[in-house]
């Protein structure tokens, strides 16, 4: 019998003080089941509210204007959120995100966490735009150097403020939401299921704890020393390609797809790095999460780009097989696979993927 999601109902009844506009909106945008939700409430009497109904508690954002505009403008429309199973108020004060939360423990604990984790975000944010810049003036050192920084950054984010954060409020309804976040794109299981077993049961057993579970399981097959799983999908003329077929030689499986910027700016180091190696028999095996009807624009990103190896897809955006196998939730991801079919390295990007090719093809 197939198993049937639990729900839950979150109420938000927000009130305003010296800024209420009445017959304005409010929208509310959160995610469940999966898929993004687009809510929206008129103010009335100085008011509004939200009632629905979540698979898990999450993060979502309250905007005075549509999402749309509000995406190109400041965080003066917007209001970081975090549902719960519970009815909680929000008071605006002087201005939309002046906000003060009542009969919410998870919105304080949400707020005390993005304080910690935003001076590090905002970094980051000029980071990217700096990375960005010299990618397009192909300024390879300052490439190599913010991209070092930007890699320390992420460490300490996931490390010091969202793990720390899950270790130190383990009934915190947002506990399973920072560990989530906290581990890299491939987790040491073993040091990561402590931490998940002491969070609540609650959160243990809502659908993202089972995916969470699903994904440490997943990992101790994807860990180093471990045989990569073995796939069989179609290449862009619809030949079907394996892994297995690569047998007997370096192959790096790399993750990416073409509406993916971080992966895009990250091909020509891959495409260098091929070239480099490709005489050694050092070969590559790209897998796209384009989306379903974006066969076009997943060749026209491997033409532009020049990545000519072997490239499969399914189409199927994040529901792609072989990256559901290997446990991937972000992307650029790789896994570099041995002769013997192990696997020998993974996560890696710029010089590290150059220094650890550097050992294997002195």
């Amino acid at each position: 019998m197939k198993s049937i999601a639990l729900l839950f109902l979150f109420t938000i009844q927000g009130h305003f003080k010296n800024c209420a506009v009445d017959g304005n909106y409010v929208y509310l945008t959160y995610q469940t089941g999966g898929k993004y939700k687009l809510d929206s409430a008129r103010v009335s009497g100085g008011g509004y509210e939200f009632k629905d109904s979540i698979d898990a508690p999450g993060p979502a954002t309250l905007y005075d204007i549509s999402p749309r505009s509000a995406a190109s403008a400041d965080n003066r429309h917007q209001v970081s959120v975090f549902l719960e199973p519970a009815t909680f108020s929000i008071q605006h004060t002087d201005s939309f995100p002046g906000v003060s939360f009542s009969g919410s423990v998870a919105n304080t604990d949400y707020t005390l966490l993005k304080q910690q984790m935003d001076p590090l975000i905002t970094k980051g944010r000029t980071l990217s735009e700096q990375y960005r810049i010299a990618v397009s003036a192909k300024d390879t050192a300052t490439v190599a150097r913010l991209q070092e920084q930007g890699e320390a950054l992420n460490k300490r984010l996931k490390e010091e403020v969202l793990m720390r954060f899950a270790k130190d409020h383990p009934a915190s309804p947002v506990a399973l939401f920072a560990l989530e976040n906290a581990v890299p794109e491939h987790m040491d299981a073993d040091s990561v299921e402590p931490v998940f077993a002491h969070l609540s049961a609650t959160a243990r057993t809502s659908t993202p704890g089972l995916a969470f579970r699903k994904r440490m399981e997943t990992d101790r097959l994807t860990s180093l020393g471990h045989t990569a799983p073995d796939f069989i999908q179609e290449d862009t003329s619809g030949r079907s390609v394996s892994l297995s077929s690569f047998r007997g030689g370096y192959v790096l499986i790399d993750f990416w797809a073409s509406w993916c910027g971080p992966c895009r700016m990250e091909n020509p180091n891959v495409v260098a790095v091929y070239n480099k190696f490709k005489g050694k028999g050092f070969r590559i095996i790209g897998v796209s999460l384009d989306r379903p009807g974006d066969k076009d624009k997943w060749i026209a990103a491997i033409h532009k780009d020049g990545l000519f190896w072997t490239q499969l897809s399914d189409l199927q955006f994040w529901d792609n097989a072989v990256a559901k196998a290997y446990a991937v939730n972000s992307i650029p991801q790789n896994f570099l696979v041995g002769p013997d079919g192990r696997i020998v390295a993974k996560s890696l990007r710029g010089e590290a993927l150059i220094r650890k090719l550097q050992e294997i093809y002195p």
